[in-house]
């Protein structure tokens, strides 16, 4: 008779043992886990005692006319004395960007040659003026 009663009852799960085994498992990784985050310590740069005397950032342009005159910035200049100009100019600035601005009616051999020189003198990002 016991055994028919429990057959139409229906199966049940005792889920008494897993919320135990859950909850010591909880407890486990909170004590394990860290209490305070570890990382990198992170060393903020300090100011300079005396400021450096810093240009103006203004953009430099080397420009090429129809003559081959080369000028940086209405300097005028030389492709010979170009790279050492550059050099002096960029030596105090942060940002190395530079522009080359060529005659449309020039060959772009002179305007690639601007180029070289400029990245030569340590210049990182050099960009060409579109045509007017």
């Amino acid at each position: 008779m016991a055994i028919a009663l429990q057959s139409k009852r229906g199966a049940d799960i005792n889920v008494t043992p897993l919320i135990d085994v859950l909850l010591v498992l909880l407890i486990v990784f909170m004590v394990i886990s860290p209490t305070r985050p570890v990382g990198l310590g992170a060393a903020v740069p300090s100011q300079p005692d005396t400021p450096k005397a810093t240009q103006p950032d203004t953009a430099i342009v080397v420009h090429i006319d129809r003559q081959m005159m080369v000028r940086i910035n209405q300097e005028l200049s030389s492709f010979d004395e170009l790279g050492s100009r550059l050099a002096a100019i960029f030596a105090n600035r942060a940002e190395k960007i530079a522009f080359i601005d060529g005659d449309p009616s020039l060959d772009f051999r002179y305007v690639a040659h601007a180029i070289d020189i400029t990245r030569g003198a340590g210049i990182e990002r050099v960009g060409l003026m579109p045509k007017r």
